[in-house]
């Protein structure tokens, strides 16, 4: 009986998580559409959700808190535990920079856009694939997904390079752009960013099922 509890409980701390993962990605998918069509106003959308993960983050932190004195967990029920903890603070910062691409989004306004010299939406897409993967891995404790999170950023930061490069070669040539495609290299810096904060869950996953640290990044 106490450990159906158990069960119950993490299920619904679970449960809480896989909506803040839906939800920010949700937010990921607003902002770069945002983005891609100058939509200020779904920008400006986008921008006032967020409190929405933050009011969840702080709701996973205080049930994991409760859940830790009331049932005093063993050593993989805490680490369960200790991975959503950490889980929850990644997602948090990936809707921080969802809203981070909105606000450059709003700076860059509705001057022509200069978003075909980048290879941007491939690192949006990858990284929603990476999230929904990263779930999965730690929900099922399945270490082969966790992996190959882990290969998928190696494709967005690859995707980084090519944009600095091709953002600063044509900065060099038209500096009257200077302000949008200054813009555009904080975009590509928070989707790499992004990529990164999923690698960590990977890492959590992987802490989960083997008791040590690894480092995927």
């Amino acid at each position: 009986m106490i450990r159906e509890n158990f069960e119950n409980n993490m299920q619904e701390l679970e449960n809480k998580l896989a909506e803040m993962v839906r939800i920010t990605e949700e937010q990921l998918e607003q902002s770069y559409k945002a983005l891609k069509t100058q939509d200020i106003e779904l920008a400006l959308r986008t921008i006032e959700k967020d409190n929405t993960i933050d009011e969840m983050e702080k709701e996973i932190n205080q049930m994991a808190i409760w859940f830790i004195s009331k049932e005093q967990p063993l050593a993989r029920d805490l680490r369960r535990i200790i991975g959503v903890l950490k889980i929850s603070s990644d997602i948090e910062r990936i809707a921080d920079f969802a809203v981070n691409i909105s606000k450059a989004t709003i700076k860059i306004g509705e001057r022509p856009s200069l978003l075909y010299l980048t290879e941007l939406e491939p690192m949006k897409t990858v990284s929603i694939v990476m999230l929904q993967k990263s779930l999965e891995s730690f929900v099922k404790e399945n270490i082969t997904l966790a992996k190959e999170v882990a290969d998928l950023d190696d494709q967005v930061d690859a995707n980084s390079k090519t944009n600095y490069q091709n953002i600063t070669h044509y900065l060099s040539e038209h500096p009257e752009d200077t302000s949008q495609l200054v813009q555009l290299l904080f975009i590509n810096r928070f989707l790499e960013r992004t990529a990164d904060h999923i690698t960590n869950i990977a890492e959590s996953t992987a802490y989960l099922i083997k008791g040590q640290m690894y480092d995927f990044n």
